[in-house]
Formats: structure tokens, C-alpha cells, sequence
């Protein structure tokens, strides 16, 4: 099924893929033939969106892009098809802005090859994903957070999380993928530290003052939460249990 599509309405019920992930001008690696440009005026904030695939090179490599090239990188179920996963990560981070958001989908070994490898679902699959194990019945299991520490770029991991949400827990073993809504996936959202945010050690910097109108909001706030302080003085929270 089209893994991609499938993410769709859920990355729209969430504002930080609109107003943060895809923003700019992006990078959609293994996109055919469900690629994300088929909803670039679904992210109003989405400039351009370039898909690259076989006929472009070895996604491993994206040899010929330029380094810092894209605001957003995104790839939906690549990163498990390639030789060398470790090699492609840091490529796709080459090419990444300063700034900028990875935005990766990989199928959860747990979820979609249900405990067989060599995949009995897709013969292509060379290696299996976890967020995270000890242990693992797949001879090749990376797990995801393993290969985010072991990147030589400072990242910020904005997000990470497993899409079993419409996952079908007592069926027998079959490819839920399949389905219209199964995704049996893992979701993670990296952000490339700007040379600014490594100095700070990831703390994010302050932005400048905001105009008057807004201040008088955003001061109320600290007024009202002082003012509630010195009504309750001397009497702490919850423990007013006198009739209504």
C-alpha cells in the first residue's frame, strides 16, 4: 500500500509538520511511486519538492547534491532497502540544511516482518528497525536511537514514535500494511543542529521582544498567576474540601 499517503491525515492533525518539518524546499528520497510532492498544497508552507529515485543514483550516496542543499530531507520506507543504512543517514544529513528536518518513516521489524527475516513481506529488505531492543530475533536489527547516537552531526530529536495505533494486535501474522490504515511503522523527526545551537548545547535561543499588543497578553499571564499566589497565601493548593 502507499505508505505515504497513509501518513497523510495523521501529519495533518499535527501542527508541527505545517508550521515546522515541511517547510521550504525539501528532498524526498525513494519517493516513487507515492511521492510526497503529490501534497505539496496540502503544507502551504512547502515550497518544492524534489524525488529522488533509482533513475536519479544510488540513494545511498546522492552523489551530485550539493552539501546544506534542502530545508527537509524526508524518505518513507528507503532506509531499509539500502546496503549500507549507517552511510545513508549521513548522507541525507549532508545534504540537510543547518536548521533543517529529517523526517524518516521505517517499517517497525516487530509490526511488519512479525519475527521472519529474510522479510517474507518485501525479498528487498536487507536490514529490520526498532526504536529500541536488548535483544532481537532479527539477524539484522538496527535499532533507530543506536544509529542516531552514533551520528557524527549534532541532532535534536524532535520526535520518535512507534505508528501502532491502527495495528490489529490479535490477528494472526499477516501484512497489515495491506490494509488502508496500517502503517506498522516507526516515525522520527531529527533536526540538524545549526552551529549557533551546538555552541548552546542545544538550548534553544531566545527570540527578541514581541510587539506591545502581545506583551500586554503575555504579562497578563504573569499577572494572573501572581495574583492567584497572593489570594491562596498561606493556604496551599487542593486542600480547600469545605462545602459548594
Amino acid at each position: 500500500m502507499k505508505e505515504m499517503s497513509k501518513s497523510i491525515p495523521r501529519r495533518l492533525s499535527q501542527p508541527n509538520f505545517l508550521r515546522r518539518y515541511f517547510v521550504g524546499s525539501g528532498l524526498d528520497i525513494g519517493g516513487k511511486p507515492d511521492p510526497l510532492t503529490l501534497y505539496t498544497e496540502t503544507f502551504p508552507m512547502m515550497d518544492a519538492v524534489r524525488t529522488w529515485d533509482r533513475e536519479d543514483g544510488d540513494a545511498q550516496l546522492l552523489e551530485g547534491v550539493n552539501s546544506e542543499s534542502f530545508d527537509f530531507v524526508h524518505s518513507s520506507h528507503c532506509l531499509e532497502h539500502l546496503a549500507d543504512p549507517w552511510v545513508g543517514l549521513k548522507n541525507w544529513l549532508r545534504v540537510l540544511k543547518p536548521g533543517g528536518f529529517l523526517i524518516l518513516l521505517v517499517p517497525d521489524e516487530d509490526l511488519y516482518e512479525q519475527g521472519v527475516f529474510p522479510s517474507a513481506r518485501n525479498a528487498d529488505h536487507k536490514w529490520t528497525f526498532t526504536i529500541y531492543k536488548s535483544t532481537s530475533w532479527s539477524p539484522r536489527s538496527i535499532n533507530l536511537l543506536d544509529m542516531i547516537v552514533k551520528t557524527d552531526v549534532p541532532l535534536r530529536v524532535e520526535k520518535i514514535e512507534l505508528l501502532n495505533a491502527t495495528y490489529r494486535f490479535d490477528l494472526p501474522r499477516f501484512d497489515q500494511t495491506m490494509t488502508p490504515i496500517g502503517e506498522c511503522a516507526i516515525e522520527c523527526v531529527l533536526q540538524k543542529m545549526t552551529p549557533q545551537d551546538t555552541e548552546n548545547q542545544g538550548l534553544y535561543t531566545p527570540g527578541g521582544q514581541p510587539d506591545t499588543e502581545l506583551r500586554t497578553h503575555y504579562n497578563q499571564y504573569l499577572d494572573d498567576h501572581q495574583s492567584a499566589r497572593a489570594a491562596n497565601s498561606g493556604r496551599p493548593p487542593f486542600s480547600n474540601t469545605k462545602p459548594l
